[in-house]
């Protein structure tokens, strides 16, 4: 009895879904609008995820050491250095790479190098350059930096210094930027999200308003709730199905014109590329959200504004 009426219900469903293509149509075109804009803004925040992470690994802290400073010291260091769990990674240039270094900076610099040869020697100290896993965390770095962990095995000082402070403004900037940027893609991806949910419902709510005769036939014959709104829970699931699959459709070619246009603008993050690497879980958001829509709004409309 219960696979009877279940079929019954699917089989009414996709009736009402063919029978009505014209509202049917518009219920498509319209998911298909909403799906877009959730999809948009699911590429949106895997560009803003991207441009946050290009930005976070252009900052970094280095830590210079005096010229006596031992490479054991030194290296031990950067061990205790790579424990914290803030660290990301740790880059250690000794003197010879920071003497080629500069003198590649300054190539075209003939005074300078000039001056560097009359010195006799290496006058520039070991470096490590450090990488924090959140901008917000190089001050607790510079603070362990600034403990017992810089002396030698000796006691004495190695570090001569470390830039934290003179970078600091810019750090504390770039962490404000990326927690407000944060906030902000939230927001407008929850302000985009209910605006594409109350048009999709009120789209619905139109189509079943077309059919309230219908419904109050069914009602009178004794119809049950549950019988009654099952139809359109399955037009609505339908409506989304196609929708989706109508969307992922239209975002290939969309991408395709945009990739190259936006990929030199966002350091080479290539939107048609995050498409195909990422199918399966856009594939599932689509998808899935425009079958709860589909589902969850025909059930709502019939239930607040059919008084079934």
């Amino acid at each position: 009895m219960f696979i009877t009426k279940v079929k019954r219900i699917l089989r009414a469903g996709f009736i009402s879904f063919w029978r009505n293509s014209f509202v049917s149509l518009a219920s498509i075109l319209i998911m298909t609008v909403t799906l877009s804009v959730i999809g948009l803004l699911v590429f949106g925040s895997a560009v803003l995820n991207t441009s946050l992470s290009v930005l976070r690994d252009k900052v970094d802290i280095n830590v210079y050491f005096v010229t006596g400073a031992g490479e054991k010291d030194i290296l031990s260091l950067r061990g205790a250095i790579e424990a914290l769990p803030e660290v990301k990674n740790v880059e250690y240039v000794s003197r010879d790479e920071s003497l080629a270094i500069f003198r590649t900076r300054h190539e075209g610099d003939q005074l300078t190098l000039q001056a560097l040869d009359e010195l006799g020697g290496n006058p520039l100290g070991a470096v490590l350059n450090i990488k924090a896993k959140e901008t917000s965390q190089y001050e607790s770095i510079a603070k362990f930096l600034e403990g017992k962990n810089a002396l030698s095995n000796g006691g004495s000082q190695i570090i001569d210094k470390v830039n934290y402070y003179q970078n600091k403004t810019a750090i504390d900037k770039l962490s404000a930027i990326i927690s407000s940027s944060r906030s902000l893609g939230l927001g407008i991806i929850l302000f985009f999200s209910l605006i594409s949910i109350v048009i999709t419902f009120n789209t619905i709510r139109l189509v079943i308003y077309n059919s309230r005769e219908e419904i109050s036939v069914m009602r009178l014959v004794g119809a049950s709730t549950r019988y009654i709104r099952g139809p359109f829970v399955v037009s609505g699931v339908m409506y989304g199905i196609v929708a989706g699959f109508l969307t992922l459709i239209i975002f290939y070619p969309l991408l395709l014109w945009l990739g190259p246009k936006l990929s030199d603008f966002f350091s080479g993050f290539s939107l048609l590329s995050y498409y195909g690497h990422h199918f399966i879980e856009i594939f599932l958001i689509i998808m899935g959200t425009g079958v709860i829509l589909g589902a969850v709004s025909s059930y709502l409309a019939v239930r607040r504004y059919l008084k079934v």
